[in-house]
């Protein structure tokens, strides 16, 4: 499938997958990880159920705190 994936074309070899498993396929790593689908917020415990399919714009962000 083609997505785009914080404003950057991918191609990846599924058809389908959920947001987890495209955070896990791309090895991001943060533990505060803002994820979007086309728009919408997908929170922490939605990410194993939330699909991204071909065509889909999605983002994932890390938010770094320090002081």
């Amino acid at each position: 499938m083609r997505i785009t994936l914080n404003n950057r074309e991918e191609q990846i070899d599924k058809e389908v997958m959920t947001v987890q498993e495209l955070i896990d396929y791309k090895n991001f790593s943060f533990k505060l990880l803002v994820t979007k689908v086309n728009g919408k917020l997908v929170k922490k415990d939605q990410r194993d159920r939330v699909i991204i399919r071909d065509g889909d714009k999605v983002t994932v962000l890390h938010l770094v705190s320090g002081g």
